[in-house]
């Protein structure tokens, strides 16, 4: 299993938001670039990346900085937030981004997915955004009428490569991911799957671990410090 350092850009800054809700920041760092190469220095072997103000806005406020970031590394980046067409795809990824995750879009048009995991193979992920049995899309404010596990085996068939599960209600809440939906996933599922939110404490690493997941992403646990990169990778080893 990897674990991917989480880095979250809101205005310029690296932020962390509490259950997705944008009046629930705090800011880390002013300058995402050096948080970048922070983590790497640290001993991560890869980043996800999120545009918050794309996620909220669905334009790409921070495109340029995005670049920076992917240059300022050796290691892969996955970028979320706001990607809801091709031409924006197919930028970030001329750009270095090895692999980028669609969300409100992959509800809404199952044919671009299709179509983008064709020209794309396994740089395609999906981040299944739950609130409760149901999808959240357009940056956790709105519910659509998707159910997770149904909707996660149409991206299956779509050929999206991984899959990111997030239960909303323990984001940044460091109470813990949802192991039992993990789980379920791990089971029923033929593809990547990425755990993010609840992550507090290298426990939960463990207990993740042993579901053989494919990663787990974890933010506000890193930065408030009741998890470092050293317990991961003193856990994870070679195995990283």
């Amino acid at each position: 299993m990897i674990v991917l350092p989480a880095i979250d850009i809101k205005n310029g800054r690296c932020v962390r938001l509490q259950q997705g809700l944008m009046d629930q920041e705090t800011a880390y760092f002013d300058d995402p670039v050096q948080v970048a190469k922070m983590w790497e220095t640290q001993g991560a072997s890869y980043l996800h990346l999120v545009d918050l103000d794309g996620a909220f806005t669905g334009n790409q406020p921070n495109k340029d900085l995005i670049r920076r970031m992917v240059a300022s590394v050796s290691i892969p980046v996955e970028l979320g937030g706001g990607i809801r067409s091709e031409e924006t795809v197919d930028s970030y990824l001329s750009m270095g981004v090895d692999r980028v995750i669609l969300g409100t879009r992959a509800v809404e048009d199952m044919d671009l997915v299709k179509r983008l995991c064709d020209k794309y193979p396994g740089r395609i992920a999906v981040s299944v955004d739950a609130k409760g049995d149901f999808v959240a899309v357009k940056g956790w404010v709105e519910t659509s009428d998707k159910k997770v596990l149904p909707f996660c085996r149409e991206l299956q068939e779509a050929g999206v490569a991984t899959i990111i599960y997030t239960d909303i209600s323990r984001d940044g809440m460091l109470m813990g991911p949802n192991v039992e939906m993990l789980k379920t996933l791990q089971e029923k599922l033929d593809v990547d799957i990425i755990a993010s939110g609840g992550i507090a404490r290298i426990d939960n690493i463990k207990e993740l671990a042993g579901l053989d997941l494919y990663g787990a992403i974890t933010g506000k646990a890193l930065y408030e410090g009741t998890l470092t990169m050293k317990e991961i990778l003193d856990f994870l080893g070679e195995d990283r």
